[in-house]
């Protein structure tokens, strides 16, 4: 997982659980790696509204995860991963 120095988005190396309602740095990453890797057009603002969660759902359908508009482990390791790949965005 590109965590790191390399890594596109460098707001925070924490990965905890995200939904509805978080705030920060860690959802500024989601928001970055989400930017990247489906080109969703968020703003990095650090608020995981609505909007972020619509579009954590459309990365989760796109990578074939589990779709709860949650980001948890598996959901930051498909983002590090799909944003920092050199075909991004993807879906």
């Amino acid at each position: 997982m590109a965590q790191g120095p390399d890594d596109i988005c460098d707001f925070t190396i924490n990965r905890p659980n995200l939904r509805l309602g978080s705030s920060g740095a860690v959802v500024q990453q989601a928001q970055c790696y989400l930017n990247q890797a489906i080109d969703a057009g968020l703003d990095v603002d650090g608020d995981f509204g609505r909007v972020t969660q619509s579009a954590t759902r459309a990365f989760q359908q796109c990578a074939g995860i589990v779709v709860d508009g949650r980001v948890g482990a598996q959901t930051w390791s498909f983002l590090s991963f799909w944003a920092n790949a050199p075909d991004a965005p993807f879906c």
